[in-house]
């Protein structure tokens, strides 16, 4: 049986997972509401998290599917995937036309040497312009330096959802067979298995099992694999080592299924090789010469994790001490391999990663499982590179409204971002900007409340420049509770006024806790406790109706955007509060003086 080996590629939304769901119901691969998004937090989110592996059988053909994430935190997961297939299927929305995450994995993909098809997605949206697409994605190919037979690339028009495709627009939708026979006539086969070949196959992501330790998702290039083989585990630069094959695994549609043995052109998951880490080669005999090294992307943003010390900790959490919180950072560097922690402190750990969502995930997931713990406010990685201190820039698009283009530029600039190209259509207008990751940082809200929630932001790392200096951003107060007790109704009233609380009447407060932040940029110590006076002299607005405006619940993302240097934010199983460092006025006060 041949193999074609394709990753599925994308800018968030786009369409990739819901696509391959719908391949693989058309296959008999999978049925009913089985998604590829099988975490609870992909679910909730309506993204892909983790690339995730999965085959199907078609015209007696193989296809081996990697779905990749369309974020660009998780950029790395898709860098990796890339180099283990043999094309791309590089879905673009017919309406929001290609994107940063776009023009970041087709460039990986170019560079490769992949050639892509093209599936134009969602072409029932009311804004569908596949004309304009096309012509997008043809100039972006162009831009990024495609050769001539890049350039050509198949195009299939799609509507995911439905399942349904087509190749020509005057074509009829019924199933995705067009897309299918694309695939088999485009992408080539993978070189088969012939007796008697060295084994050689390379490591291009990592799983976890309770039971087996860490497992190595694999492709083999050469070669065969058997259940029980002993092989040689090699990585540039260092010794090979012996290891003995535990368990071979491939796929059968989304579900694992034991192997006896594997051959050249598949991907199979291989456990018993301990230490083993991405971009390793696995041999059978020890003089094999290596596959090219995958590199794993640097983290760009860090921040401390450490016990929660408030006074109201302990009371969610299962998992509390700073042994159990570096237990379950160790595990988590298993697979998480854009992941970076310094255990060197003790009990405080320095975390870094591609960006605030890829770590705010795994704090998400950490309160979850029952870990109860604290966080210091995101900051950007600064290093020396040939003496020159240098800092992670982004490329930032924006889609928005004409009419708040001058706010949005104007916020941007002010942050040390630089605008690069400005399009028109209609009433939208795309932006594009270049700056540093740390004018991005704490600015997601504020343009939310610019564009009233009509604009589209979209962000990708693109390398360390010189240190851009001093950034200014128009920074909110904290209101910070002087009380330990309930806040009440008739004091949350009267503070509403001054800003936005992030707590609503009942609520348990302590002192030093931030209960909201202050409009006018002023740091604000009340007491959201103090009850309403009460006398037997009745006076005009005694008797008036307390009217609350909804307060603004903190999630982990929230916070971690517009948590301030002096805070910490304490992440619960329950619960997400920030709070003062020093929880007493009088303390941050002279530490402020000191300062």
């Amino acid at each position: 049986m041949e193999i074609r080996n394709i990753a599925i590629i994308a800018h968030v939304d786009h369409g990739k997972t819901t696509l391959t769901d719908a391949l693989m119901r058309q296959t008999g691969a999978s049925s009913g509401n089985v998604s590829m998004d099988s975490d609870s937090l992909e679910l909730e989110r309506g993204i892909t998290i983790y690339a995730k592996n999965a085959s199907l059988i078609y015209k007696n053909t193989k296809l081996n599917i990697v779905d990749t994430p369309g974020h660009a935190d998780f950029g790395s997961e898709v860098e990796r995937v890339l180099r283990s297939i043999d094309s791309v299927l590089l879905v673009v929305d017919a309406q929001e036309g290609p994107m940063p995450q776009t023009r970041f994995v087709l460039k990986k993909s170019l560079e490769l040497g992949l050639k892509p098809i093209v599936i134009i997605n969602k072409i029932d949206k009311p804004a569908a312009d596949t004309g304009r697409t096309e012509e997008q994605v043809l100039e972006l190919f162009l831009e990024l330096g495609a050769n001539d037979g890049q350039a050509d690339f198949e195009i299939v028009y799609a509507i995911g959802r439905d399942g349904v495709a087509k190749r020509k627009l005057e074509d009829e939708m019924v199933d995705l067979s067009p897309l299918l026979d694309a695939i088999l006539e485009t992408v080539p086969a993978t070189t088969p298995y012939k007796d008697g070949d060295a084994l050689r196959a390379q490591v291009f992501n990592l799983g976890y099992d309770n039971f087996t330790g860490r497992l190595a998702v694999a492709r083999i290039y050469e070669g065969k694999i058997n259940k029980g083989q002993t092989v040689f585990v090699k990585a540039d630069g260092k010794e090979a080592r012996k290891g003995k094959v535990v368990k071979v695994s491939g796929y059968k549609g989304i579900k694992q299924i034991e192997l006896e043995e594997a051959f050249a052109g598949d991907i199979v998951l291989i456990s018993g090789l301990g230490k083993i880490s991405i971009g390793d080669t696995i041999t059978d005999a020890e003089g094999t010469e290596l596959l090219p090294a995958i590199k794993v992307d640097e983290p760009t943003v860090g921040m401390q994790f450490l016990v929660n010390n408030s006074p109201f900790s302990g009371r969610e959490g299962k998992y509390v001490t700073s042994r159990q919180i570096g237990e379950r950072l160790r595990k988590e560097l298993e697979i998480n391999v854009g992941l970076v922690v310094d255990f060197s402190a003790g009990d405080v750990f320095e975390v870094y990663g591609r960006g605030e969502m890829h770590i705010a995930i795994l704090l998400e997931n950490m309160r979850r499982e029952g870990y109860e713990l604290s966080v210091s406010q995101p900051r950007v990685i600064v290093k020396e590179i040939d003496g020159k201190k240098t800092e992670p820039f982004e490329e930032v698009t924006i889609d928005i409204p004409s009419s708040f283009q001058g706010t949005v530029i104007e916020r941007l600039s002010s942050r040390g971002f630089v605008m690069q190209n400005m399009i028109q259509h209609e009433d939208q207008t795309r932006l594009l900007f270049e700056g540093p990751t740390r004018g991005l940082l704490g600015y997601k809200n504020q343009f939310i409340i610019d564009t009233r929630g009509e604009g589209i932001l979209a962000s990708q790392f693109i390398e360390f420049r010189a240190y851009a200096g001093e950034i200014k951003k128009r920074k909110t107060g904290s209101m910070t509770s002087m009380a330990n007790g309930k806040a009440l109704g008739f004091a949350l009233s009267g503070l509403q006024n001054r800003g936005e609380l992030y707590i609503g009447a009942g609520t348990e407060v302590y002192e030093g806790m931030v209960i909201g932040n202050t409009a006018k940029g002023d740091e604000m110590t009340v007491n959201p406790t103090k009850g309403k006076q009460l006398t037997n002299i009745r006076a005009a607005g005694n008797d008036d109706a307390i009217s609350l405006t909804p307060h603004r619940p903190l999630t982990i993302e929230i916070g971690l955007e517009i948590m301030q240097e002096d805070e910490y934010l304490e992440v619960c199983p329950k619960s997400v509060r920030l709070r003062k460092r020093l929880l007493k006025e009088g303390e941050r006060t002279k530490h402020k003086n000191k300062k």
